[in-house]
């Protein structure tokens, strides 16, 4: 393919392959979250036309974010076993086939199908494991960085696609939104396909940062097979920092995913705010996001990272207190896009670093898939949750109050993470 003259022609200008590796994962993550972003603009144009209340569709919803954080920890194996740029190319077609698809369907069962199930394990096999996982492979140093760069992908991909999302649900028809985020997986496929290499050996280059004298030899993967997760997460199921790391990513996708980037523009239009305006505020948030990760990961090389992720939830849950009281003006909704924007993600970076100092970098993928389950089951979770108190009680006040004060719980909960120095500085080193 094109990855090894293209390579030798980026070494000769001062670049690192790896650098373009980053390009393609970080395309690949922002056009999978623009997949799982639009089905939250489409729950009233979808209610509109077929019927369905916001508990149906948020159910259907609520499916795909547990397919796709149970496929986090068996996703490091697909990409052992079949490389990463079949996994790619396979996860976005996945994605592809489901957007597409939803343009013709008629029945409830259609919806769980297409964007429950398809969208579920496509996304689930890009999920930040991928991210994880090119950080170690192609880079022994800034490793916290590259994390922070891949995790804000995700906040680049609403920020790109939501407003012209619901630009063209308002002018053309939910269908048509759609087209964008389809052709947008078919391109990155397409690069992949040309570009993408499992490790920086594979094209006789070393990791990024790596000692020019080592030798140039893949490392050795330890031997893994579809039981493998199940043996890790028995092996760490005894660990306290593991369940603190689980229990606070669940409360983070509980107060990300599943409630702001789900029901976010239903809840703009119970107050009166309409589409265009409600995803331009969720585009917002995502460029306060993309710097605040970004930073998140610089810090993570270089701070405690427990505090970091308690100052990230105490911020978050107080954001979500103001929510209500923001009257949805433009003035209050900035104010909550600065604050809620700055840390959407940013608990990605100091959560990798922990588990990687915790766990040792051979199981951290693995181990770190496990957690980001738990961010998924809830998202899950506030998915279907927010949506049934929205048909039962007709306001989402109470599940963004609920979030809030759990994710003040989730800032005291990470302070009872043991700081060992061993950890310390294999963090810093990494």
């Amino acid at each position: 393919m094109l990855s090894y003259p293209f390579s030798q022609w980026l070494e000769r200008r001062g670049v690192h392959f790896a650098w373009v590796i980053v390009a393609i994962t970080f395309l690949t993550a922002l056009t999978s979250s623009a997949a799982l972003g639009l089905p939250g603009a489409l729950m009233q144009p979808l209610s509109r036309e077929f019927g369905w209340d916001a508990e149906q569709i948020s159910s259907a919803l609520a499916v795909r974010f547990v397919l796709f954080g149970l496929m986090g920890p068996f996703a490091a194996i697909l990409m052992e076993r079949f490389g990463l740029r079949n996994v790619i190319c396979v996860a976005l077609g996945l994605i592809a086939a489901g957007m597409l698809l939803a343009t013709r369907m008629t029945q409830f069962w259609h919806l769980v199908a297409l964007w429950g199930i398809l969208l579920g394990l496509g996304s689930g096999m890009t999920a930040l494991v991928l991210s994880a996982v090119v950080a170690n492979r192609w880079f022994e140093t800034h490793r916290g960085l590259v994390v922070g760069v891949l995790t804000a992908s995700s906040a680049t991909g609403q920020l790109l696609f939501l407003p012209v999302g619901a630009w063209l649900i308002e002018h053309y028809g939910w269908r048509t939104a759609v087209m964008p985020v389809f052709v947008a997986c078919a391109l990155v496929a397409v690069l992949a396909f040309l570009c993408m290499r499992n490790r920086p050996q594979d094209i006789a280059l070393q990791p990024y940062g790596a000692d020019p004298a080592t030798p140039l030899t893949a490392p050795v993967a330890a031997k893994m097979t579809f039981a493998t997760p199940f043996v890790i997460l028995r092996s760490v199921a005894g660990n306290r920092t593991f369940w603190i790391l689980f229990g606070t990513f669940f409360i983070c996708g509980l107060s990300t995913n599943g409630l702001i980037q789900t029901h976010f523009i239903s809840l703009c239009g119970d107050s009166g705010l309409s589409a265009v305006p409600a995803a331009s505020v969720l585009a917002m948030m995502g460029a306060f996001d993309l710097f605040g990760t970004i930073l998140s990961g610089w810090l993570s090389d270089r701070y405690d990272n427990r505090k970091l992720l308690f100052w990230y939830y105490g911020l978050r849950g107080l954001s979500l207190f103001w929510l209500p009281y923001s009257e949805f003006t433009l003035y209050g909704l900035s104010l909550f896009a600065m604050f809620y924007g700055l840390d959407w993600i940013a608990t990605v970076p100091p959560t990798v670093k922990l588990v990687g100092a915790t766990f040792g970098r051979e199981r951290a993928g693995m181990v770190f898939g496990w957690i980001f389950a738990g961010h998924q089951l809830g998202a899950a979770v506030a998915a279907y949750g927010a949506g049934r108190i929205r048909t039962l009680m007709l306001t989402y006040n109470p599940a963004l109050f609920a979030a809030g004060a759990a994710c003040l719980v989730a800032a005291l909960m990470v302070l009872a993470i043991q700081r060992r120095k061993a950890a310390v500085s294999a963090a810093q080193a990494a």
